[in-house]
């Protein structure tokens, strides 16, 4: 999905100013929505991928023009909605209207501690043999899918070199659009910042985590 999300290789935005000794939140209904997301990921309805594409969807204006868990609130108004675990009213009045849909699970309050300890790993038995190797020179392919992907735009169609394999990962391109984890092995690929922006960038190199669907073997350079 290209949207405006993908800040990686876009001019004018600016660098990126840290903020010293920033909390966690910055207001309390900022701690309200982290809560509120966690909970309702937690029943089943959808899974990260999917958390991650909705809000990759919002229009460029509305998302450049939110905060980070503003981005995160308007993400899961969009899952609740598509899953009918509420409808718009019951968003805007904040009261429930009609009775409880079920659910699957439910996270209650003395869980949360021991489930973000235990976090949500996504690597998964390997479906096959890697088709790179470490010191493989790569290429990403050049692709532009309306749905979630992990292959940020400015590296697309660009030539790298394998310097880590982690093996099989679920592959979110797929997961995001509920056709299952298929799992694919996970390369990361070092990029030279030259090859991604000219030669006027000021940046060394680059490394991007890349599934093997988004590679392929870099063509020999001409003799």
């Amino acid at each position: 999905m290209n949207g405006a999300q993908d800040l990686g290789g876009m001019q004018a935005f600016g660098p990126v100013q840290p903020e010293a000794d920033e909390p966690p939140f910055h207001a309390n209904w900022e701690r309200r929505v982290h809560a509120l997301t966690l909970a309702m990921g937690a029943t089943g309805k959808w899974n990260l991928d999917m958390s991650r594409a909705a809000r990759e969807s919002l229009a460029p204006a509305q998302y450049l023009a939110s905060s980070y868990y503003e981005i995160w609130f308007e993400g899961l108004r969009k899952l609740l909605l598509a899953t009918g675990l509420v409808n718009a009213e019951e968003i805007d009045t904040g009261a429930s209207m009609s009775a409880a849909v079920p659910v699957a699970r439910v996270l209650m309050a003395d869980q949360v501690s021991a489930a973000l300890l235990r976090g949500n790993p996504v690597d998964r038995p390997a479906p096959g043999e890697a088709r790179f190797a470490l010191g493989d020179s790569v290429q990403t392919r050049q692709l532009h899918p309306l749905t979630h992907t992990r292959l940020p735009r400015y590296c697309r169609g660009k030539r790298g070199q394998v310097i880590a394999l982690h093996g099989a990962h679920v592959f979110p391109d797929t997961h995001s659009t509920g056709q299952g984890e298929q799992p694919q092995w996970l390369c990361t690929v070092r990029f030279e910042a030259s090859e991604l922006w000219g030669a006027d960038t000021t940046a060394s190199s680059v490394c991007v985590d890349c599934w093997e669907p988004y590679l392929e073997m870099a063509n020999a350079p001409a003799a």
